[in-house]
């Protein structure tokens, strides 16, 4: 069993309210879509959970299809919990998702009542514990009525199996929509968690401020664009890069020549601030006060430690505001 760093709330700044709620989430989060599945090691999987608690991160934040195979992430973050962490399970925030597709059929995708509450149930059942800390619809489902996708949400906090409810890739009109029918449902939805970077940046277009008139947290993925706010991609594609795993969302051909100037750019504003591009990156998202939590991925410890470490980033100039967007809007 793991012994926490007694150090690990050293500094509250780094631990935020989420939206109107009572719940608090650091302001890095672990995301383990990529380095916990069947096919990494759990070893390193492992040390970078142990050392992400340490250091202040006690949201863990996964999906039923992360892998690969899916469900595997969650597989192995159970284990770690029995092994390491479970006497800290009262400290922890974990959270899970159901949306997209787990398992063959009309029931093992999108968000029908049967789906969700299935999928919550497997979740658990892979992790070993009786409930979550936060459960997400993880996408909108066009094809089912919204009031079935958030009574089941509904189902899974009234029912003891989640502490509260989320919803993840809707837009600012389902948002808006969906939080008050779960407030009607007497389960209000509490956070939010869009994808947004630096080279994704739709949510400043009405989505952040549903989320503050509906006082959401937000708690966003992929704030590294999948490594490409880092400097891994300049000289070429790394082995042990998610670009060059066949089971990685990021491909190649994503990575072109003016992609790759707009990245050497950008890495010269973050060598102007004395820091990595990776914290840049990180450090403008947690600039919006609208944004809670950054939700990042790692497949080292040295990669996670330099993510914490942006939280305590210095703010930006106004300059340096005007030569991001420059670079990074149109």
């Amino acid at each position: 069993m793991h012994t926490a760093a007694p150090t690990r709330y050293a500094d509250a700044a780094f631990q935020a309210r989420c939206g109107r709620s009572g719940l608090h989430l650091p302001k890095i989060a672990l995301g383990l879509w990529h380095n916990f599945g069947s096919v990494d090691d759990p070893a390193v999987a492992r040390a970078i959970a142990l050392r992400a608690f340490d250091l202040g991160v006690t949201h863990f934040d996964l999906a039923n299809n992360y892998g690969p195979v899916p469900g595997s992430a969650e597989e192995t973050f159970g284990r770690i919990l029995r092994e390491d962490l479970g006497a800290y399970r009262d400290e922890l925030i974990i959270s899970t998702k159901a949306g997209y597709t787990m398992w063959p059929g009309p029931h093992g995708d999108f968000g029908s009542r049967k789906y969700l509450l299935a999928s919550l149930d497997q979740s658990l059942k892979r992790m070993g514990i009786p409930y979550v800390d936060i459960f997400y619809s993880h996408r909108r489902d066009p094809h089912t009525p919204m009031e079935e996708t958030m009574g089941a949400v509904a189902t899974a906090v009234k029912s003891g199996k989640a502490l509260y409810a989320g919803i993840s890739n809707y837009n600012p009109a389902d948002t808006a929509r969906a939080c008050a029918l779960l407030r009607d449902l007497g389960t209000p939805c509490v956070v939010h968690q869009p994808k947004y970077s630096l080279f994704e940046r739709t949510p400043e277009a009405g989505l952040l401020d549903v989320v503050e008139k509906e006082g959401l947290g937000c708690a966003i993925f992929s704030p590294l664009a999948q490594g490409l706010l880092t400097d891994r991609y300049l000289q070429g594609i790394p082995a042990d890069a998610r670009a060059g795993k066949a089971h990685g969302f990021l491909r190649p051909e994503q990575i072109d020549a003016a992609k790759l100037a707009k990245i050497r750019a950008l890495g010269e504003i973050a060598r102007e601030r004395d820091q990595p591009l990776a914290a840049m990156a990180l450090a403008w998202t947690l600039r919006d006060r609208r944004v809670t939590s950054a939700i990042i991925g790692a497949s080292k410890v040295s990669q996670l430690e330099q993510c914490v470490a942006a939280a305590r980033s210095a703010p930006f100039t106004s300059d340096e505001l005007r030569r991001i967007d420059a670079l990074t809007l149109g």
